[in-house]
């Protein structure tokens, strides 16, 4: 018998933070649900990041994801721009592994070859072929369709990237523990 595990995929931003749930069961994926957790533009940043954590929270503990996946940061030439988006994918990462998650990481070019076989897709490529992949999906914004996205690309290369997950509860590298125990044998 195969076992499913649910996925949750999030495309991080500080103004709307992309979210998607799916399951993979074998070979195949089903739609769960997906959606935008939002800040107040007009907060200050720590309660904007507030907002992102309690929203992420509510979608953790709602939906159980076995495995989580997010985006990583896209620099561009807008350094305060992308500053706030290290902020917003700083908590994404973090309250799943404090859920105890394995958290793994995947760069936009490879969600956008992933799903839609080029590294340069538009944005309607990757939502016309979410859709293609999951007739059920019902995504109204960009964001959500860009979460299922990263879902389904965790899904097609999770076996590969469980060994190079960095988040996994427990898992410490081999060489950062042994120089934590040498740190600790010297008091």
């Amino acid at each position: 018998m195969t076992t499913s595990v649910r996925i949750l995929g999030i495309d991080p931003g500080l103004r709307r933070t992309g979210w998607g749930v799916i399951t993979l069961t074998g070979a195949k994926l089903a739609y769960v649900d997906c959606g935008v957790v939002t800040s107040d533009g007009d907060l200050p940043l720590a309660l904007r990041l507030r907002e992102l954590h309690e929203g992420i929270s509510r979608i953790v503990e709602g939906f159980a994801p076995d495995e989580v996946a997010v985006e990583e940061t896209f620099v561009n030439k807008d350094a305060q721009a992308t500053l706030k988006l290290g902020h917003a994918r700083a908590v994404a990462l973090l309250v799943p592994a404090l859920a105890g998650l394995p958290v793994s990481e995947y760069a936009a070019n490879l969600v956008k070859k992933s799903v839609a076989g080029s590294g340069h897709a538009e944005k309607s490529q990757i939502q016309a072929m979410v859709k293609f992949l999951m007739p059920k999906a019902a995504f109204t914004v960009a964001d959500a369709a860009d979460a299922l996205a990263i879902a389904i690309t965790h899904a097609n290369h999770r076996n590969a990237h469980a060994l190079k997950r960095t988040h996994a509860p427990g898992a410490i590298p081999d060489r950062a523990a042994s120089r934590i125990a040498a740190a600790l044998a010297k008091g």
